[in-house]
């Protein structure tokens, strides 16, 4: 084989190496202990995968369950002061009852996924792995 053919090969498997780790660090998943709304879309307690796109801060966030995707919403990428020690969902609680999901933390991670404008009356309410 020529060195440019091997060049060629190289730079295409670091670049499919690189794409697939990319992908890869680009999901998760977070149990939700309560009734959650979430972009008008109310989530029973239960077990969904998250999964997002976007490199900066501004990502697009896709909420499924099973097999079925359950919402779409704009999120932002958060740097936390230090790893998360469990998955979390963190939620809202409103003065008519209802609760809704602002942010969303990964075990491990120092970073988070914030959902909507509101975050400052959040409460931890649920892990997962």
């Amino acid at each position: 084989m020529k060195v440019s053919t091997i060049s060629k090969w190289l730079v295409l498997s670091l670049a499919l190496l690189l794409a697939t780790g990319a992908f890869a660090a680009n999901k998760g998943s977070v149990r939700v202990s309560d009734p959650v709304s979430v972009a008008g879309k109310q989530l029973s307690p239960g077990e969904y995968k998250l999964s997002w796109e976007g490199n900066g801060p501004d990502v697009q966030l896709s909420i499924s369950q099973g097999k079925n995707l359950i919402a779409t919403v704009p999120a932002h990428v958060v740097e936390l002061p230090k790893s998360a020690p469990d998955s979390a969902a963190v939620v809202n609680n409103h003065e008519d009852g209802t609760k809704s999901l602002s942010q969303v933390r990964f075990s491990g991670k120092k970073y988070a996924l914030s959902i909507g404008t509101e975050t400052a009356s959040a409460e931890s309410t649920g892990s997962s792995k």
